[in-house]
């Protein structure tokens, strides 16, 4: 039995925003939570000023609701809006779809996914309508939620008339609209809007908000924009384990990234270290990009002989992350200028 231990280490660069550290503000937030005795379960004093900062944000009275995941924050967030006979409305690509192991399914009690074709990652309008219907039939599940990804897992953005005509067929059927914010910060200062024209203004009625990928340890969070849609969303949260003991850990992390602007800091860095990175990339007439990098991340058509040569210089790549057919490449809040031109100059040897 061979029980050598590998500890030659692959480089992860671009392999995922999931593989960084938390940034500064964000670790400084948490050891100055970290003094004295506070009230559990989210009533300590950071989490409630949290509420005021997010409705500061959102230029309206916000409910938010701290978690420690993203797949918690997607599937507490439709179970707190769906029937367990409902559906939702998703791409097939989506984080619910692909990457959860049925935690919507299992949260909601068994609501149905019904993932949509639409156009590389996101929802086409003409599709969502002709898949919309069973209305007060009983034999069939029944329509509930339109679930969209922004930015989408293909790297790109939904602009304000997409969601807001996605909204706009979603609220015709009385069915409610989420949002899966994984990178919402990223998608923010790509579209330069603010969070509320992206969301509530253009019809979101609640968020799952990132920041884990953009320098936060173990942070998202469930913002709701309408108080009649919390439900039984609190025990839910308890039911699950999502109701932290320790909560100010969380809310501390996501107040330091909220705070001056640091989440909208590091996404626009994330943002422009694609766009250098895409750009050198397709500068040379063997790769091709496979999507529109209008986020932080690139996805291109490598000839084998690069990969192949990639690998050997031990880069971890993502391949395969949606078809089999791309390579991955996601840029973070601390990617360093040099480490792209390191990449770009290992790419053209």
């Amino acid at each position: 039995m061979n029980t050598k231990i590998n500890t030659k280490r692959k480089r992860v660069k671009f392999a995922s925003d999931n593989v960084t550290g938390a940034c500064p503000e964000v670790l400084e937030a948490v050891i100055k939570a970290n003094d004295g005795i506070v009230p559990p379960y989210g009533n300590d004093e950071i989490s409630g000023v949290l509420q005021e900062k997010f409705s500061k944000i959102f230029e309206k009275d916000v409910i938010v609701y701290p978690t420690a995941s993203g797949t918690a924050s997607n599937a507490l967030a439709l179970s707190a809006i769906s029937p367990s006979f409902g559906n939702i409305y998703c791409h097939k690509f989506s984080h619910i779809n692909v990457d959860e192991c049925g935690a919507p399914e299992f949260y909601t009690g068994g609501a149905k996914l019904v993932p949509l074709n639409g156009e590389d990652g996101k929802i086409t309008t003409e599709e969502l309508k002709n898949s919309i219907g069973g209305f007060g039939i009983v034999h069939h599940t029944q329509p509930s939620i339109v679930s969209i990804t922004q930015a989408t897992e293909t790297g790109e953005v939904y602009t304000l008339e997409q969601i807001k005509n996605i909204s706009e067929i979603t609220h015709k059927h009385n069915l409610k609209m989420h949002m899966d914010g994984a990178r919402f910060a990223n998608a923010l200062v790509s579209l330069d809007v603010s969070p509320a024209e992206m969301t509530w203004k253009s019809g979101i009625d609640i968020l799952s908000f990132g920041a884990t990928k953009n320098g936060c340890m173990a942070a998202e969070a469930i913002i709701i924009f309408d108080k009649d849609l919390v439900g039984n969303l609190p025990f839910l949260l308890k039911r699950s384990g999502h109701l932290l003991s320790k909560m100010r850990f969380v809310s501390a992390q996501l107040d330091g990234y909220i705070s001056n602007d640091v989440w909208l800091k590091n996404a626009k860095h994330a943002n422009n270290m694609a766009k250098k990175l895409s750009d050198g990339l397709v500068s040379t007439n063997q790769i091709k990009l496979e999507y529109p990098t209008e986020a932080n991340e690139v996805f291109v058509r490598l000839p084998k002989k690069m990969v192949e040569h990639l690998n050997s210089e031990e880069y971890m790549m993502s391949q395969g992350e949606l078809d089999g057919k791309v390579v991955r490449l996601v840029t973070a809040w601390n990617t360093k200028n040099e480490e792209v031109n390191e990449f770009l100059n290992t790419i053209v040897k």
